[in-house]
């Protein structure tokens, strides 16, 4: 077995353990990072009371500098949105035994993740560092909301400095988010990637209901959430994503809201981070395109 067959069974194994943990057997030490508070929930919720040690990281403080949400949510200062944003991620993750001191937020303005990549991707390389998971789960690379593909550009991009450096390197798993389908958001499944098939978990009614509590938490996201599942959660093995071409074709789906962003700013941003982070020479050695929604 070759050295990259033997890392990517290890990683597997990780990914098994991760999806069949429970209160008798947990799961690995996770590290769960993900762009807003609310994220995790959606994604891993079933999974959350059965990872012991895990930490959450908030790539963003969940609100935006357009004041549209936090207005309709009845808050006049972008800062007092966040801080019910916090709030509310605080209680949820109560629920699944996740005390606020593992609950990190790095500050970012909701939307705004991708203006800084590579300090991004440094800050979370010092957090792989310092809490040493087993593994990393983190959003996939599917244009349906910038700050995912922020997050997930920032995380791929620190575990290759760490590989380069020659640190230990934890496995690197995702949750499922949201992206464009034919009819319209597709929640709770990938688009698919060649060679990384999902890990499909239908949750028990003791984790549906944790879940739906959980989710009832974050008042200020309630008409957000109604497009999510309580049922099944995904899982897989991240792939080896090229950040500096679109994630599949046609229009992304944070291209039809006014957002900031489009594919051809991010495919330049991530460009640019690439180059800035010394990454950017590597760029081929994965090279390995989405499929298109199915």
């Amino acid at each position: 077995m070759t050295n990259a067959a033997g890392a990517r069974a290890a990683d597997a194994a990780l990914l098994e353990r991760l999806c069949a943990a429970s209160a008798d057997e947990p799961g690995p030490r996770a590290l769960i990072i993900v762009a807003h508070p609310d994220d995790e929930v959606i994604g891993a919720a079933g999974r959350l009371p059965f990872l012991r040690g895990a930490h959450i990281v908030h790539v963003t403080d969940g609100a935006p500098h357009d004041m549209r949400d936090a207005t309709a949510a009845g808050f006049r200062t972008r800062e007092a949105y966040a801080a019910a944003r916090r709030a509310e991620a605080l209680a949820a993750l109560a629920l699944a035994r996740i005390e606020a001191d593992r609950v990190h937020c790095l500050g970012r303005v909701d939307q705004e993740a991708a203006l800084e990549l590579p300090g991004l991707a440094l800050v979370i390389g010092s957090l792989i560092t310092g809490l040493e998971p087993d593994v990393v789960l983190t959003h996939p690379y599917e244009g349906g909301h910038p700050d995912h593909d922020a997050t997930a550009f920032a995380t791929h991009a620190a575990l290759r400095i760490l590989e380069r450096d020659g640190a230990p390197r934890p496995a690197l798993l995702e949750l499922s988010s949201y992206h464009a389908g034919p009819s319209g958001i597709t929640p709770a499944r990938f688009l698919p990637y060649a060679g990384h098939a999902p890990r499909v978990i239908r949750l028990d009614d003791s984790a549906r209901n944790l879940k739906r509590r959980m989710m009832a938490c974050f008042a200020t996201q309630r008409a957000t959430l109604r497009w999510f599942p309580v049922e099944i959660e995904c899982f897989r093995l991240a792939p080896p994503y090229d950040f500096t071409r679109p994630p599949h074709e046609g229009r992304l789906w944070y291209e039809y809201f006014p957002l900031g962003m489009t594919a051809a700013r991010w495919t330049e941003l991530a460009s640019d981070a690439l180059r800035t982070l010394g990454l950017d020479s590597h760029a081929g050695a994965e090279e390995t395109t989405s499929c298109p929604p199915s």
